[in-house]
């Protein structure tokens, strides 16, 4: 199984917690383009450089990430796919997702989707009271983001995921737990939720620093995220990953393979591609991606993972999962050797319940660790 990412880095408005590598201006959106599907030129040979065999009937899922993919015309995305695919096969691709703010998801555009090979939208509501919106920047109203589900679905589509934020200063419990109540009981098949964060050099790190925006709690991100594990799990959904919820069938198949170690290839500035062993990403910068492609170069970095890398972003990606960090699997691939050392390290998480055995040879988090997965992850890594 392999995946393609394509990174569409425009936005109308920057929400105030984001990171991500965009861009608040689309005049430079035909120019990006037309270096998009040059690169698909470059790259189609990607996976048999690298050793992987022909692309051909592999790539199972395209995600078209941002940034603001939905701002794009239906006849852009649509230039986008005939691009892609000639010259890589997606007649195997059961998952084609795009993600999408919900003031573009109008009907009429809806319509349009759903003419394109796209079969899943993954909708960025992050809230359904105008508070929080305001707080995070966001442009849409709450009415837009329910008319939004509404039309996704009178228009055809089945496969929809709805993202959520928690943890925001503006977000008492009470709305919190209604926010996951009105959204469940609507039978959306996957939630994706996360704690509000403050990333450095952010203009919401800006607006906390000068006393403009009131600061982020921990306590109210893990008391939230408790709360959403209860009500999610009452209506039937998995909670297959930290972020993430889904009824069964219905997990995101692309990040799936992210999670797996599955091979990727990213396309358009700031694309992280990934193959076992081996990772690359394009640099951050639209204007020295559009120049470098039109030289028929692709502007990215890579990096050989060691031996201890490979295994410790095994050891961060599996704990993330239901399935969990299988030892089995690591002694196979990476040698026995490392596996007494790092049941030693499992065993105070072990006692507290952080971690809980599964097969006897499965670390998976139990609910103390849940919250704190990256730092659990971390402490068994190996040297």
């Amino acid at each position: 199984m392999a995946g393609i990412y394509i990174h569409i880095p425009f936005c109308r408005q920057p929400c105030h917690y984001c990171n991500f590598h965009f861009m608040a201006s689309t005049r430079d959106k035909d120019a990006y383009l037309q270096a998009l599907l040059r690169e698909i030129d470059l790259q189609r040979m990607f996976f048999d450089r690298q050793g992987h065999g022909s692309t051909f009937g592999r790539i199972k899922t395209v995600y078209v990430g941002g940034g603001t993919p939905s701002m794009l015309s239906a006849r852009e995305l649509s230039r986008l796919f005939e691009g892609l695919s000639q010259h890589f096969s997606l007649e195997g691709a059961t998952e084609v997702t795009l993600e999408a703010n919900p003031d573009d998801l109008n009907p009429g555009k809806l319509k349009e989707l759903r003419q394109l090979p796209v079969n899943r939208l993954s909708i960025g509501v992050q809230s359904f009271f105008p508070e929080d919106l305001y707080y995070m920047n966001r442009i849409h109203s709450p009415s837009q983001a329910w008319n939004s589900i509404q039309d996704a679905r009178e228009a055809g589509f089945e496969n929809i995921s709805v993202d959520l934020i928690y943890g925001t200063p503006t977000l008492t419990d009470a709305n919190w737990e209604d926010n996951l109540h009105r959204l469940a009981m609507t039978g959306i098949p996957h939630i994706s939720a996360y704690a509000l964060t403050v990333e450095p050099r952010t203009p919401l790190a800006y607006l906390i620093r000068k006393g403009k925006a009131k600061p982020v709690s921990e306590e109210q991100s893990a008391r939230q995220f408790s709360m959403m594990k209860d009500v999610l799990e009452s209506y039937g959904y998995r909670h297959y990953e930290i972020s993430n919820f889904s009824f069964p069938g219905k997990e995101s198949l692309h990040n799936m393979g992210y999670w797996t170690g599955q091979p990727y290839l990213g396309l358009g500035s700031s694309a992280h591609s990934f193959i076992p062993g081996k990772r690359s990403w394009n640099i951050s910068n639209i204007s020295q991606y559009k120049a470098a492609i039109y030289e028929d170069a692709v502007p990215a970095e890579e990096e050989v993972l060691s031996l201890s890398q490979a295994v410790n972003e095994y050891i961060m990606t599996s704990l993330r999962t239901v399935w969990g960090c299988d030892l089995g699997y690591i002694a196979r691939l990476w040698g026995p050797q490392h596996i007494p050392a790092l049941k030693k390290r499992a065993e105070g998480h072990l006692r507290r319940g952080a971690l809980i055995w599964k097969n006897d040879h499965t670390l998976v988090l139990g609910r103390k660790g849940l919250f704190f997965a990256d730092g659990i992850a971390a402490d068994l890594f190996i040297d």
